[in-house]
């Protein structure tokens, strides 16, 4: 058993209301410093072979044992004292080999019939899926993970981060073929939080308490080497403690700070369940302020949604994703364009080819709403005089103007110039038009990098060409040297909605192999 303190046994039902008073309080001037510290210096050498004590000994330790401070010790320190939060942590001994159709809270009473209000269990998920039944036969895991496989975030090589059917992030989906007969792997538990209720309201009739259940699993961390436990199920647990809104010690506003309660009961665990000691199951006892009266929403409510998911995918990844999502937006919210994001994306737009070392873009921004109707209005009159040049009917007329609406109703527009500094002369009109070609080549590669990266910015984007079919009209309004050529148009804005799902594209159909 693992303790924080000097090997006290664990307070009974009062002593622990007053431990949870006084870390609530934050009498310690560092509580998670004091618990980590005083954790460290309590835990047993070997959690598998040591026993954790029993009901009697830790609600009523007997002579050469040090029982917990009572109340009194803790509520009346000392003159200059001052008490310090605490809780215990031990391993779970005696669970047998748990196996499909085991009632997992029956087992874990029948090993700790001890447990009290205000206790938390820690449940290894392996356990879970095989009283539930999800070994399965699999002798190609890849297999098992595919099937398990919602989508990729990152691969290199065989190791695959990727996101789950419960809508977890980790490598090869949680499938295991640890500590599962050969030829078989496990599953993560359907439902964790599911099966964390489930195994609460067991114990709740078996033993007659209330205590908070988390079902964990060992993840990996995008930044840190190593793995750690984290709650992937809880019932009856405060899995995040927000503290936003409130101060720290020196008065400063706590403005982010959201504590991942379940996680850190989960990694507490794990410093005595181990992983090969064959100790499923863990409690923290002297916190009964995380456990809530309520199953609650469980560990769910760890995972960040997608959009405020800053790193969805893996590097390479990324890169990929990003050119597929780039789509064309034709509606907008009237949320204003932050120009600093148009500028980034002007940043990535000028790395894209060109030939001879030359750099034949120009972005004009057309930040004033003003210059974009004045633009706008302008485009449209020599566009209605083409039409009625084309003898189009005044109907029909009118319907085309209308497709302009895009740029019209646009929160911000940029035009894409092509310039043809550096450029060679050849003498004969077949090279000089090729080389022409070459740049506006290089001057669409740019605009795809600008439209890239403005999804990138959560930005929306419809590339128009119509600033090409009156060049001079925009050169005149917009005051631009008569060498830069307009190619076109970008809306841009905060899309009104998301586009509608692409259909798949073979690429084979696109490819002549010789």
């Amino acid at each position: 058993m693992t303790e924080t303190g000097k090997g006290s046994s664990a307070p009974d039902a009062g002593e622990r209301s007053t431990v949870a008073a006084d870390a609530r309080e934050g009498s310690s001037p560092d509580a998670g410093e004091q618990s980590a510290r005083d954790a460290g210096r309590g835990s047993s050498p070997d959690a598998g072979k040591q026993s954790a004590p029993d009901a009697a000994e830790r609600s009523a330790p007997g002579a050469g044992k040090q029982s917990a401070p009572d109340a009194a010790e803790r509520s009346a320190p000392g003159a200059g004292e001052q008490s310090a939060p605490e809780y215990r942590v031990w391993a779970v001994p005696g669970l047998p080999e748990v196996a499909a159709g085991d009632d997992l809270a029956k087992l874990i009473a029948a090993a700790e019939p001890g447990l009290a209000d205000g206790d938390v269990l820690l449940v290894t998920s392996k356990i879970v899926s095989k009283a539930e039944g999800r070994v399965v036969e699999a002798a190609d895991r890849e297999a098992a993970i595919d099937a398990e496989t919602v989508r990729v975030v990152a691969r290199r090589g065989a190791l695959r981060i990727v996101e789950n059917r419960q809508g977890l992030v980790m490598a090869a989906a949680g499938v295991d073929a640890s500590n599962t007969p050969a030829g078989t792997v496990l599953l993560l538990p359907e439902d964790p939080d599911a099966s964390a209720r489930a195994i609460r309201a067991g114990l709740r009739e078996a033993l007659g308490v209330d205590v908070g259940v988390v079902v964990t699993d060992t993840f990996g961390r995008p930044w840190r080497s190593g793995l750690t436990d984290v709650a992937i199920g809880a019932a009856g647990v405060r899995v995040l403690d927000d503290l936003r809104g409130g101060t720290d010690a020196y008065g400063n506003p706590l403005a982010a700070t959201v504590v991942a309660t379940a996680d850190e009961l989960a990694a507490a665990g794990d410093l005595v369940k181990g992983k090969a000691a064959g100790l499923p199951v863990a409690v923290v006892r002297g916190l009964p302020h995380v456990v809530a009266e309520e199953d609650g929403a469980g560990a769910r409510a760890l995972v960040r949604d997608a959009r405020d998911d800053m790193f969805r995918l893996g590097a390479s990844e990324a890169v990929r994703e990003a050119v597929t999502q780039r789509r064309t937006i034709r509606a907008f919210t009237d949320e204003p364009v932050d120009p600093g994001a148009v500028r980034r994306a002007v940043a990535a737009a000028v790395t894209a080819p060109a030939p001879h070392h030359t750099t034949p873009w120009r972005f004009v921004l057309l930040e004033s709403e003003r210059t974009r109707v004045r633009l706008l209005d302008a485009m449209r009159d020599a566009w209605i005089a083409d039409l009625r040049r084309d003898g189009k009917s005044p109907e029909s007329i009118a319907k085309r103007v209308r497709r302009g609406d895009v740029l019209r109703n646009a929160p911000y527009l940029v035009v894409p110039c092509l310039v043809m500094d550096g450029s060679h002369t050849y003498g004969d009109a077949r090279r000089d038009a090729a080389e022409r070609e070459m740049f506006v080549v290089a001057a669409g590669a740019g605009v795809q990098n600008f439209l890239v990266a403005l999804a990138g910015e959560r930005l929306g984007s419809a590339w128009v060409s119509s600033t090409m079919f009156c060049r001079d009209v925009v050169r005149e309004v917009l005051g631009l040297p008569g060498d830069w050529d307009p190619m076109g148009a970008v809306a841009v804005g905060h899309p009104a909605q998301a586009p509608r799902p692409r259909g798949e594209r073979d690429a084979g159909m696109f490819i002549a192999v010789r």
